[in-house]
């Protein structure tokens, strides 16, 4: 049974901060050098693919319209996906000709959607976001500066909280995770390799865009297809959204389970398509950690039966401690949406994991997610600033 505890913790250990650090120290030893070119300026198409998006479709468009970067060089190209709000009206009424719109009568899910506008696009970058993510005006500048070097295949940015005050429950946890993530793109940058992009601002060659399948995560398949080929994919810190946060635990959750089964699922479907090095990156940042909740069960189980030991009693006692506080926290998320860090924290990694494990488990018995309802709480003016 120490056995199995100790597996446990060597487990979530090796999770949190031994991939990282292990990262950090190929890195120091023999990081790659990328050429960046301030005066790269390929042309760009915008691709958007919205359902329903009423509350957020009309300034996302004109924002993107006003980004910093040569107008003659920028189209965005938006296919409403069978949208019943006033979406499709709302596209109609911007009088830009650089906006090209098309409407799915039916409904495809995000990914047919996104295939459909790669084919009338006439861009040499192919720039993927969200109807609801804010981006910066100088942002595309930024990554398209990455694409002077013919190595590159893929650029990414990240994802930050923009509604913490309003949200504070919720964002306190998202936001922790989220820079987290960002931490472990810089790590992997350094090596030309990072794993999987932000599905709210990443950037590919239009060459090197494969059809997506339907109920995969295009931020995960095409990045594990374009490394697949030998190109190198990098982080560009300078580049992120900036997107509303749900308040909604159970919103969060379907949101974690669904990107996990579909994660799980393209590990499977392209398995042929990852090796060696990515192949290591893969089983330490995601397989690994989608399962830690399998992880911290038996860490706490295997304490509970070897509590007899003062040892293992004192670990025992810090663990319901942590759930504990998880509970309070879930607790006042929902009664209250508000929430300090000590109990924010325990509770948001707690949802996450098991949201993560759900989804794997649930997609290795057959559920798809080639579509899926928006996070309605995650929605609204305030992404925009």
């Amino acid at each position: 049974m120490k056995a199995v505890f100790w597996v446990g913790v060597a487990w979530l250990a090796y999770v949190y901060v031994g991939y990282p650090l292990v990262l950090w120290v190929i890195g120091s030893l023999g990081g790659k050098q990328f050429d960046t070119r301030a005066d790269c300026l390929p042309v760009v198409s915008v691709l958007i693919s919205a359902r329903n998006e009423e509350k957020d479709i009309g300034w996302k468009v004109k924002e993107t319209l006003n980004w910093n970067y040569p107008p003659e060089r920028l189209e965005v190209l938006v296919a409403s996906d069978a949208s019943e709000d006033r979406t499709d009206e709302i596209l109609r009424s911007i009088a830009d000709p650089r906006l090209r719109y098309v409407r799915n009568s039916q409904r495809t899910g995000k990914n047919p959607a996104l295939n459909r506008l790669a084919e009338l696009a006439h861009g040499e970058l192919l720039f993927f976001t969200d109807a609801n993510s804010h981006i910066a005006a100088d942002c595309l500048r930024k990554m398209a500066s990455h694409f002077a070097d013919s190595r590159v295949g893929c650029v990414t940015g990240w994802e930050r909280s923009e509604n913490q005050a309003s949200s504070p429950g919720m964002a306190v946890g998202g936001g922790a995770y989220l820079g987290y993530e960002s931490l472990i793109n810089s790590l992997e940058s350094r090596l030309g390799s990072v794993l999987v992009c932000d599905g709210s601002v990443f950037c590919v060659r239009r060459e090197l865009f494969t059809g997506l399948q339907a109920d995969l995560a295009n931020d995960l398949e095409l990045p594990l297809r374009i490394g697949a080929r030998g190109y190198a994919l990098l982080y560009e810190p300078g580049a992120y959204s900036t997107e509303k946060n749900t308040s909604s635990p159970q919103e969060e959750f379907r949101r974690r389970r669904r990107i996990c089964g579909q994660g799980i699922l393209g590990f499977w479907r392209l398995r042929d398509q990852i090796g060696g090095l990515r192949a290591w990156q893969f089983f330490s940042r995601k397989v690994m950690r989608w399962l830690a909740l399998l992880a911290m069960v038996m860490a706490l189980v295997a304490s509970a039966l070897l509590a007899r030991s003062p040892f293992f009693g004192v670990l025992l006692a810090l663990q319901m401690a942590f759930y504990l506080c998880a509970i309070a926290g879930g607790y006042c998320v929902t009664r209250t949406n508000y929430t300090g860090r000590l109990l924010a924290l325990p509770f948001y990694f707690l949802l996450v994991n098991a949201g993560a494990l759900t989804g794997v488990v649930e997609a290795c018995f057959g559920r798809r997610f080639s579509v899926w309802e928006i996070p309605t709480l995650s929605r609204g003016r305030e992404g925009a600033r």
